[in-house]
């Protein structure tokens, strides 16, 4: 490098220092995306339009849910990936897009470490086993029996291949030494609704979905994927006091954006989502969706993406689970 372009470098530094909060003074100048990486009334997306009318008003623009469902979530993130680095395209990661997909997808359109600037960790919430109500299947031994006596013919939907929905069932197998048949839709709805329709044998439903069903008598609720219950929903136990001990596979969400977004953005973004994760309708709306609020920082969601990571291949390599 030449004398005259260090001296340009040098010379610009202090430029470049002042401009980082100018741009998040300015911050944000068009409405902001939020891409979610399931259909619309999953949990994620239940989530997500909780937040944004709050977060557009603190923000001063407008903040739009975009459901873009597929490949785990893999669609989604692609794009946020390929984003301007400039705050305003997120994406509501999750449990699969940055934690499971990783060992499930043989090739990752991207890399959820070094492609994504993390926000905050916004909540995590677990998911409920349901059968059809006329299903002779009533608890947890009953449905290991079955699957024991016929192998591959008990069926499980999930909201996609790579969501909590579809390990769930992969880490039952690995568990119980059962053999089911996974049935990947689009969307957890969609996958509530094979069972519904008795298309399906059974799912592992994200609660904000499944909730009302089981309260209506439309679904039979067998028990939670979270290692402990649920205070909003006592009557339904974790599997893991049902015969299932260590049985924990819950899902999670929180607010990414493309790798070099400026700190100060991330800061006003991450700033704005834990007031808004304070406003009381808020918090009561998603605690009635049986979701647990957590806000963590930029850094400490770093970190447990990192772990997640860590956590999920050697679970789903020892499930044979694979997609993509």
């Amino acid at each position: 490098m030449s004398m005259l372009t260090r001296r340009g470098l040098l010379g610009a530094m202090p430029a470049l220092a002042l401009a980082a909060p100018a741009l998040a003074q300015g911050f944000p100048t068009r409405p902001i995306r939020i891409l979610v990486t399931i259909g619309a009334g999953s949990a994620a997306d239940i989530l997500t339009r909780a937040l944004a009318d709050d977060l557009g008003r603190r923000l001063g623009q407008n903040v739009v849910t975009e459901n873009r469902p597929g490949a785990g979530g893999n669609i989604a993130g692609e794009v946020v990936r390929r984003a301007e680095p400039d705050g305003h395209t997120l994406l509501m990661a999750t449990v699969s897009t940055h934690g499971i997909n990783p060992a499930l997808y043989a090739r990752m359109p991207f890399d959820p470490v070094a492609d994504f600037a993390p926000i905050t960790l916004v909540a995590s919430s677990p998911n409920v086993l349901v059968v059809h109500p006329s299903s002779p299947i009533t608890s947890v031994a009953e449905l290991i029996a079955a699957a024991r006596a016929k192998p591959g013919e008990l069926t499980y939907s999930s909201g996609g291949s790579g969501t909590s929905q579809h390990l769930g069932g992969a880490v039952l197998e690995q568990m119980t030494g059962v053999k089911l048949t996974h049935v990947p839709f689009r969307s957890a709805p969609e996958s509530v609704n094979a069972v519904l329709a008795g298309t399906t044998s059974m799912t592992f439903a994200s609660v904000p979905v499944a909730l009302s069903q089981v309260r209506g008598g439309a679904l039979r609720a067998i028990g939670l994927s979270s290692a402990t219950p649920m205070a909003s929903w006592p009557e339904v136990k974790p599997l893991a006091e049902l015969g299932l001990p260590g049985f924990d596979v819950s899902a999670w969400f929180g607010l990414v954006a493309p790798a070099g977004t400026p700190a100060p953005v991330i800061s006003r973004l991450h700033d704005a989502t834990r007031e808004a994760l304070q406003v009381p309708a808020i918090r009561e709306r998603l605690a009635g969706q049986g979701m647990q609020i957590l806000n963590a920082d930029p850094a400490d969601f770093a970190t447990f993406i990192k772990s997640e990571i860590t956590r999920w291949g050697p679970i789903v390599r020892a499930s044979g689970a694979t997609a993509g």
